[in-house]
């Protein structure tokens, strides 16, 4: 448990210091946001507020799991290398995003071919990697199966299934996230949440571990290395709060695409290695909002040859142009995150009672 508790502790110190000396180097530097002008008018006095903060996540979260091992001398797990792998490989597709869009002077940074093909890369070997190394019972970090609160047995997919499938998962969670992130300390302040579930998922997956003879019942989990996927989770909560002391509105940073890719990718491979993908549409339940208005809004418009069913899209921005006040917005959107991860971590919990 201590490694649970120095991981969070340094990820939070490490974004809460370390993002006050990325402000002060990226204003210098006049790494500023870009905003569109078919958005809201409200968000053009935030042009010019620096972007890339999700670097500072990027490192406090290695940093602390790095040193937390560190301080109780303990070994990294396969699982964990391999889900902060997928953090930083959509970190840096992220990072030269937004490098490209600040020096380009354009909100427009990699062509979305170049984008998608670093996203694929990263994705692919992170599904390939994820189904070698099996433990001492021959568990690998990811499982053939599709899984919700645990593998659905009769849902066995074959090997490159298994790898358009993980691919589709690290998509979905990162364009989430990215979507979410319009709005002061939205997305950040979700993520805290989400990954705070994730940490208790895994300290009880960990705790009701098949490996351990003397715990297992007939509701035990095989889910690889659950103790250090805490840590890697309880790192992402920590960075997250920390980043939100600085992201909240008025923002003094912004993630940018390096954090909101590599947080939704982050997502993703806590869902895969937990064996809980489809619990994290539930957990994830406002990111499932988000994406939909915007699906929903293009398919609509399609389909009514160019009419709207939201004012604007992803829906943040629909109550932005009802007239509402981002600080609402943004505490409401809250309590919906906060209400779909209480609802998740109770089935979680049920299906393991009803179980026993």
């Amino acid at each position: 448990m201590r490694t649970i508790v120095f991981a969070g502790a340094l990820a939070l110190l490490g974004t809460l210091l370390g993002t006050r000396l990325a402000i002060t180097f990226l204003v210098r530097k006049g790494y500023g946001q870009l905003i569109r002008d078919d958005g809201p008018t409200s968000h053009h006095t935030k042009r010019g507020t620096p972007t890339m903060g999700g670097l500072v996540i990027i490192v406090a979260v290695v940093g602390a799991y790095a040193i937390s091992h560190l301080l109780t001398w303990t070994a990294p797990s396969a699982s964990a290398v391999l889900v902060l792998f997928l953090f930083a490989g959509l970190g840096v597709v992220g990072f030269l995003d937004d490098f490209l869009k600040i020096r380009n002077q354009r909100s427009l940074g990699l062509r979305s071919k170049a984008k998608l093909l670093g996203q694929s890369l990263v994705a692919i070997t992170f599904a390939i990697l994820s189904l070698q190394f099996p433990d001492e019972r021959g568990i690998t970090p990811a499982s053939n199966a599709i899984s919700f609160l645990r593998d659905i047995d009769f849902l066995q997919l074959p090997v490159v299934l298994v790898i358009i499938w993980v691919m589709l998962l690290i998509a979905a969670a990162s364009n989430g996230v990215n979507l979410t992130d319009g709005l002061d300390g939205l997305a950040s302040g979700a993520c805290v949440m989400i990954f705070g579930a994730y940490t208790l998922v895994n300290i009880w997956q960990f705790n009701q571990s098949c490996a351990s003879v003397a715990s297992a019942g007939p509701k035990c989990y095989e889910v690889r290395d659950p103790y250090d996927l805490a840590v890697v989770a309880i790192a992402l909560a920590g960075a997250c709060f920390g980043f939100l002391w600085w992201n909240a509105e008025p923002a003094k940073i912004f993630m940018g695409d390096t954090g909101s890719l590599s947080l939704g990718g982050a997502l993703a491979g806590l869902a895969i290695f937990t064996r809980t993908e489809l619990l994290l549409v539930i957990l994830g339940g406002l990111l499932v909002i988000e994406v939909a208005s915007v699906i929903l809004q293009v398919g609509f418009f399609k389909a009514t040859k160019g009419r709207r069913l939201f004012k604007m899209s992803p829906l943040h921005h629909h109550f932005e142009l009802l007239g509402w006040q981002q600080v609402t917005i943004v505490m409401r959107f809250w309590i919906v995150a906060g209400l779909f991860v209480a609802a998740g971590l109770g089935i979680f919990y049920a299906e393991w009672v009803a179980g026993t």
